[in-house]
């Protein structure tokens, strides 16, 4: 995901091969991002701060087609405390924005997504995921009504796979622009707030999930009271050519500190957040991942809005009836990391599920990790075994966020 207030009571979004995914980590281990999807000698894109992330000194890998930051010299571990603790400062300007508007983009937007878009009122956010005809998620993103237009932001590695849905589905019926020229940063922590009022007054005024437009010596930045760490913070719609200066601003603030996708991988897990293409994707739906906070009810049976978006037949009968397999928290009761793609087994019995994240959670200090578990074993207390390396490594269904969220509400 994305760049949203996701978790289980939640908020994005942003895959195998080129896409957004990350191995898991292991204390200070950053993750190594897959193999380009064309080989070796594909040219890797750049976002507009790459060369601020040279000067000061990051280890770059290639993510989503683009040459990112996984960390910088003081290491996962110090960057993901101090996000905690004070402001981290997240490059994302390799996620996709959209503009979407029109007199029928809200309808239109409607028909794509199992979500109340009509009832949105200008300058709140939410989070919405576009579904195919079986109700898998094609991606999960973050969507702000705006004056004139929806802002709508998506998974980097998906968001020309997402442009091309959106404009085929709704093109005839309202305007779909890609902001290419759109950087994106994410000021997350505690303290983001402190650092970003000096800069730009009156963004204290914004709560979780609503945004509006500022400007910055002359430059209009967007901003939203949201992100993808389960703290209060700011995501930053600027042009790219004001996004060096802007984020060398911010730097020079004493709270704020440069933060890599190693520590925001880790950091979205504590906060019980889905990555796509880990914890959810196109097998899997908004029930099974229990995204269904995310499902107004007046988008589902009974509601004066009931279906009318791509894969509404499966998913109304899941949220009706039920699903065989759901989306749960794993703590690890041995201080053993447990990884993606691990098997879990009923205590000397049977396989029930995968793990799709894990790693040991510095906040959390313990090993944590989300699955996919027949629902029959998905209770809270319920004992599974990992399989780690042959050795079966017990753990415990428990509730999710494994680190309590800190979202401004007002």
């Amino acid at each position: 995901m994305n760049l949203s207030g996701k978790a289980d009571n939640r908020v994005p979004g942003s895959h195998l091969v080129g896409v957004e995914r990350l191995e898991p980590l292991v204390n200070d281990s950053p993750p190594l991002a897959p193999p380009a999807a064309s080989g070796p000698t594909e040219t890797l894109l750049r976002t507009p701060l790459y060369d601020l992330h040279l000067e000061m000194g990051a280890r770059m890998v290639p993510f989503a087609g683009y040459s990112m930051p996984v960390q910088y010299p003081p290491g996962l571990m110090a960057e993901h405390l101090h996000t905690r603790q004070a402001a981290g400062l997240f490059d994302v300007s390799h996620m996709g924005q959209l503009s979407v508007s029109g007199a029928d983009a809200a309808a239109a937007l409607e028909s794509l997504m199992p979500v109340d878009v009509l009832g949105l009122a200008p300058g709140s956010q939410r989070y919405g995921m576009l579904l195919n005809e079986n109700a898998g998620i094609l991606d999960d993103l973050m969507f702000t009504r705006r004056t004139a237009d929806f802002l709508v932001i998506v998974n980097g590695a998906c968001k020309v796979a997402d442009t091309a849905h959106i404009q085929a589905h709704i093109g005839s019926r309202c305007r779909v622009t890609p902001l290419a020229d759109a950087a994106l940063l994410a000021l997350q922590g505690p303290l983001a707030v402190r650092a970003l009022e000096r800069l730009v007054p009156g963004v204290d005024a914004l709560v979780f999930m609503t945004g509006q437009t500022f400007i910055w010596q002359g430059q209009d930045l967007f901003i939203t009271r949201s992100g993808y760490t389960g703290e209060d913070g700011f995501e930053i719609s600027i042009s790219a050519q004001a996004a060096m200066a802007f984020a060398r601003a911010l730097l020079r603030e004493p709270e704020v500190k440069p933060v890599g996708l190693g520590a925001r991988n880790s950091l979205r897990l504590e906060a019980g957040l889905c990555l796509y293409g880990n914890d959810i994707d196109s097998s899997t739906t908004p029930a099974e991942a229990k995204l269904l906070w995310a499902v107004q009810k007046v988008r589902r049976s009974g509601g004066a809005r009931a279906g009318g978006f791509i894969g509404a037949q499966q998913l109304l009968v899941q949220i009706d009836g039920g699903c065989s397999r759901v989306r749960v928290g794993l703590r690890a009761l041995e201080r053993v990391p447990v990884r993606d793609h691990t098997a879990l087994h009923l205590q000397g019995g049977a396989a029930v599920g995968e793990v799709t994240s894990g790693l040991l959670g510095p906040s959390a200090d313990a090993p944590i990790a989300m699955a996919y578990v027949a629902a029959a074993h998905s209770a809270l207390g319920t004992r599974l075994d990992a399989l780690v390396r042959g050795k079966a490594v017990p753990m415990e269904v428990c509730p999710m966020p494994f680190v309590p969220h800190r979202y401004h509400r007002g």
